[in-house]
């Protein structure tokens, strides 16, 4: 009886988590664009990534001799006065979920 609870208590434990946890990599993909973004937009601060938008796929594939493992792409929502409208963002993490590249759509 305890170790089926025990199942039951970590499965339900696993689940909820799963739905309130970004994935690392996704965390790395916003991180990582915001840090280019600040670059020409200094007073830019947040960048959010549309998770019901985000396409999370891995990958086998190279760029030069760069390997790619997986592609997250979606809206995201940049800090800005003039529009809420999303720009499309892109980003290429290579192994160990190593951003290699993030892309943002002009507006």
């Amino acid at each position: 009886m305890r170790l089926a609870f025990a199942v039951l208590a970590t499965s339900l434990v696993a689940s909820s988590s799963a739905f309130a946890q970004v994935p690392v990599e996704v965390e790395a993909c916003r991180l990582s664009g915001l840090a280019a973004i600040k670059e020409r937009s200094p007073s830019l601060d947040q960048i959010t990534l549309d998770m019901e938008s985000l396409a999370v796929s891995k990958a086998s594939t190279n760029v030069g001799d760069t390997p790619i493992k997986m592609v997250v792409m979606g809206d995201a929502y940049l800090q800005r006065d003039k529009t809420d409208k999303p720009n499309r963002f892109v980003c290429l993490l290579s192994d160990k979920g190593k951003v290699v590249l993030t892309f943002f759509t002009e507006q």
